[in-house]
């Protein structure tokens, strides 16, 4: 279950860089720079070509040659929308007011009514909530209702997380924060920079340019990636930490994996992502570790688009406020 999650996680590294690229083959990061390498559903295409469909979710129907894209004379609005893991969905594209309260209406309010799919979608989700940078999102169409800000925590597996728009649960000022950035060719992602990586309280050698590329925050993508040189060094250190644990067999991504069924307990030395700004995430070993394996992982190149993983991600309420152009972090929120 754990390898085919980290297969999934390739493919979405894949299609993220890919929609960030520059059209030939080069990938653009904060500083506009390109890396000879191949990011979140942009909400910006969510008009895109049919591929070739497969077995539908319960209660839908598979695409067929019914569905495009575009208007017809009577009115009726068709749309398709592929996902960063391949899967996708085809539809009504409508207007209608929503109302979320006895004071709060939304007039003209854009989305998709689906009647088809393509890949796996759960029967126990209501429909796919766009909270990117796109003109289509959920949060571009309501920024003059609740403000252009939200939040959320990605709870550990015994809690309960949330999702909070408009703003944070909590004053602003509990937040660590730092600059968010937004590619100009899809601004639907969200690209903050890393600084600084410490292990046990020691900062690993590694120049903050490395960390130039920049690194999407997508709470979708399972592990951290991180340019080849900080990677290399922070599996230098955690390893020379856990040396008296025995290392097993790899896994699809995760090269530092151990065997600890001979040990009651277990001492993970802290790991702390120091971002752009001064804001620090101090990660428990939840945090470092999945499944017996440091939960990081090296990109293609140091030139090559990074992601904040949500298992990195796990108790930390992440506020993205737009309108504000900063990511804030608060530790502890669930």
């Amino acid at each position: 279950m754990v390898d085919d999650m980290l297969l999934w996680d390739q493919d979405r590294a894949n299609y993220i860089r890919g929609q960030l690229s520059d059209g030939v083959g080069r990938e653009i990061g904060i500083n506009g720079h390109g890396s000879n390498s191949t990011g979140t559903y942009s909400q910006n295409n969510a008009m895109l070509s049919k591929g070739n469909w497969g077995t539908p979710g319960r209660g839908r129907r598979t695409l067929g040659t019914s569905y495009s894209n575009g208007c017809s004379s009577s009115q009726q609005c068709q749309y398709t929308v592929t996902y960063g893991d391949g899967t996708a969905t085809t539809g009504t594209y409508v207007t209608d007011r929503v109302t979320l309260g006895p004071n709060i209406v939304v007039p003209n309010f854009r989305f998709g009514c689906s009647h088809a799919v393509r890949g796996f979608f759960s029967d126990q989700t209501a429909g796919t909530l766009a909270l990117g940078g796109g003109r289509q999102s959920l949060l571009a169409q309501m920024a003059r209702t609740f403000g252009n800000a939200f939040s959320y925590c990605v709870p550990s597996p015994s809690a309960s997380g949330f999702l909070s728009m408009g703003g944070p649960t909590v004053a602003t000022s509990f937040f660590g924060r730092t600059p968010l950035i937004q590619n100009p060719r899809n601004p639907t992602f969200y690209l903050v920079r890393l600084q600084a990586i410490t292990v046990a309280r020691i900062s690993l050698n590694v120049p903050p340019v490395v960390f130039s590329a920049g690194s999407v925050m997508d709470s979708s993508m399972i592990i951290t990636r991180l340019p080849p040189t900080a990677y290399r060094a922070l599996r230098s250190a955690f390893r020379s930490a856990m040396s008296m644990y025995p290392m097993t067999a790899p896994r699809p991504d995760l090269d530092t994996c151990y065997d600890f069924l001979r040990f009651p307990t277990v001492r993970v030395p802290q790991i702390s992502l120091v971002f752009d700004g001064g804001a620090v995430v101090q990660l428990d070993r939840a945090s470092v570790m999945l499944d017996g394996c440091l939960a990081f992982a090296a990109n293609p190149s140091d030139c090559t688009v990074g992601f904040i993983g949500n298992v990195q991600q796990q108790t930390y309420e992440v506020l993205y406020d737009v309108g504000g152009r900063s990511v804030g972090f608060r530790g502890g929120a669930c």
